[in-house]
């Protein structure tokens, strides 16, 4: 087995491009984090491809301030690729990604260091089957842009705050926002008289797939049908620009969405967790 390290992320997706797209469910994060990282110019902090035999079997891949994303680490190359990963990037604090890859992972780095893990998110992968939008919600939803770039910014860093406690990734909420309308993300907002009440996000169609989020409603609008309504119509969106596959990722900590995603035509696909190194 050969572990590959590369300096460009064309050389990357030359080469880890079949193996993901193999299958873009399980590796929708890394196709999409790739996809920023090529046409938006975001810096990458570790790229790595697994041989064998002259074939690519794996890959992973980390931005800065961000955990590693091994959904395409194969559980038995796990302890290869975490050395090779810990070597070349000595900032590595953390992983994320299916939970079969991810406890592979996160066991060849404690057996290595002796480090113990601490889950700081459990999520489930959703697709969507059949749309089913709500009725009877007050409303009409638009397209975001630029203007509504600092609306976005607030509740991108709202939503954030409320789900993971804080900001951590180096680019500021105003500037992802940005990058991802740059990208291509469609920005839906949801309004009511036309007063912005809620927002979701769709990403632009890589490998066939589109994934929502995030989904944020300030406390002060929801119980109103908001959420459904804008997650609904970004729905829409990803349909109606060619995706073949919407996906999204609910928090398994919040029971709210994850009752409210089924009832939009969305079924579960698999369980993922982001876990933190902790010497």
């Amino acid at each position: 087995m050969e572990i590959v390290l590369h300096d460009s992320p064309e050389t990357f997706a030359a080469a880890a491009g079949p193996v993901l797209r193999a299958d873009p469910l399980r590796h929708t994060v890394v196709l999409t984090v790739l996809d920023g990282i090529r046409r938006a110019g975001h810096e990458a902090a570790a790229l790595l491809t697994l041989h064998e035999a002259g074939k690519v079997v794996g890959a992973a891949l980390r931005t800065p301030g961000r955990p590693v994303l091994v959904s395409a680490v194969p559980a038995r190359h796990a302890a290869a690729a975490e050395e090779a990963l810990a070597i070349a990037d000595p900032e590595l604090t953390g992983a994320t990604g299916p939970i079969a890859e991810l406890e592979a992972f996160a066991a060849a780095r404690a057996a290595r260091t002796g480090d113990r893990t601490e889950t700081t998110m459990r999520t489930r992968l959703f697709e969507l089957d059949t749309l089913t939008p709500p009725t009877g919600v007050p409303g009409a939803a638009r397209r975001g842009d630029e203007n509504d770039a600092d609306l976005l910014a607030a509740w991108r860093l709202a939503f954030v705050e409320e789900d993971h406690g804080g900001w951590h990734d180096p680019l500021s909420p105003l500037e992802t926002v940005l990058s991802g309308l740059l990208l291509g993300c469609a920005e839906i907002l949801w309004e009511v008289g036309g007063e912005p009440v809620s927002h979701a996000a769709a990403r632009p169609v890589v490998a066939g797939m589109s994934r929502i989020g995030p989904v944020y409603t300030p406390p002060e609008h929801r119980n109103h049908g908001y959420a459904a309504a804008a997650t609904a119509a970004a729905s829409q969106w990803a349909l109606d620009a060619g995706a073949d596959r919407v996906l999204l990722y609910t928090d398994l900590a919040n029971p709210v969405t994850n009752r409210l995603y089924p009832r939009l035509g969305y079924r579960p696909v698999h369980e993922a967790a982001e876990v933190q190194f902790v010497a």
